[in-house]
């Protein structure tokens, strides 16, 4: 009997990537309902079913639907909304599954909002997910509740890992390590970060730092424009930092840029996991991390320090370092499959396994 899953929301990349990634004729069918449109004239980029349209009593009582399934999109509903929605499934006896992949929203300064929120959904929820075992271990220290650790699936489609994998588009004649600084969310750091890291590459050899920006932070009539930043840019030698601004990656220029990188290096003062980690790795790219939320826990592979008194210099120098040495190092947990593609998607078809297991003791009330 398949299961109707009310996913919040269905067509993120990860939500996608939960189902099996061939499904026989004899599988368990997990069915993911649509993302219906959201009440707004204009989705921001990457995110065309925001405001998730489910997380509404409404939409509760006039849909069909046997366990609603909440990843993200509930930053705008205060917790007493999210009640009013668990409130209206739970009239219909629907379970909720929650998985946690943000302990603290990289969009969010100050984290009281989003804890509120945890508080709703993680004591509500009939079943917790998490996608690495620290979190684990901050759910239980924290709501007193076990949260069963679900791998974070592949990220770039499988038809392509192939592809990536015997074609990268990285260079031999240089190390490229880029950052990333898109729109500077709230978790992001910029000049502290970038100065540590171009002192690190001057002393390595042919080293380039690729450094990208979307055109709302860099031009002067940008939403979010940061002059400093753009100063500071703008006074480096182009032989060292190779500056590139341009609007939101598409997924395909997005996977191509990440191939072209030796090592990837994630400018975040705080968050918990990331699908960057994982799309970095599904074409061969190390990525290197800060030691805040679960980066390391989830399969970072080099590290560098916040301390008190802001960014552990050294530290970030000693990853850059490592990774120069030994450029296409994946940590060991992926480096110890050879066949990338073929891992994914046998991990893919443990996720799905592991997914269909939990919602059919939920509706069971195991």
């Amino acid at each position: 009997m398949s299961i109707r899953v009310a996913s919040v929301p269905a067509s993120h990349v990860y939500i996608r990537h939960l189902s099996e990634p061939e499904p026989g004729p004899d599988s368990d069918a997990v069915v993911r309902l649509p993302d219906p449109p959201p009440q707004r004239e204009k989705a921001p980029a990457g995110a065309p079913w925001w405001p998730p349209a489910m997380l509404d009593p409404h939409w509760v009582s006039t849909h069909e639907f046997d366990l609603m399934h909440v990843h993200f999109g509930f930053d705008a509903q205060t917790p007493a909304q999210l009640h009013e929605v668990l409130d209206a499934m739970e009239a219909k006896r629907i379970p909720l599954v929650y998985t946690v992949h943000d302990l603290w929203n990289p969009h969010h300064e100050d984290s009281a909002l989003h804890e509120s929120q945890l508080e709703v959904l993680i004591t509500r929820a009939s079943a917790v997910i998490t996608l690495s075992a620290q979190a684990a271990e901050e759910i239980k220290r924290r709501w007193g509740v076990d949260a069963q650790v679900i791998a974070h699936p592949h990220v770039v489609d499988l038809e392509l890992l192939n592809d990536y994998a015997e074609s990268p588009r990285r260079s031999a004649d240089e190390f490229r390590l880029g950052i990333h600084l898109k729109s500077l969310r709230a978790n992001m750091v910029g000049i502290p970060v970038l100065e540590a890291t171009t002192a690190a590459l001057r002393e390595i050899p042919r080293a380039v730092l690729q450094v990208d920006v979307h055109r709302d932070v860099f031009e002067s009539g940008g939403a979010r424009h940061v002059a400093e930043l753009v100063s500071w840019l703008k006074a480096q030698p182009a032989d060292l930092v190779d500056l590139r601004v341009h609007d939101y990656f598409s997924d395909t220029e997005l996977f191509d840029y990440l191939s072209s990188l030796h090592a990837s290096l994630l400018p975040y003062r705080f968050g918990t996991h990331s699908g960057w980690l994982e799309a970095a790795h599904d074409v061969g790219t190390p990525v290197i991390a800060p030691d805040v939320g679960c980066y390391r826990s989830q399969g970072a592979d080099f590290i560098y320090r916040w301390n008190d008194d802001g960014l552990d210099v050294p530290s970030l120098r000693q990853a850059v370092l490592e990774a120069a040495a030994a450029p296409g190092a994946l940590a060991p947990a992926v480096l110890a499959h050879t066949d990338l593609p073929g891992w994914r998607i046998s991990q893919r078809r443990e996720i799905a396994a592991a997914h269909s297991e939990i919602y059919r003791r939920v509706l069971s009330g195991t």
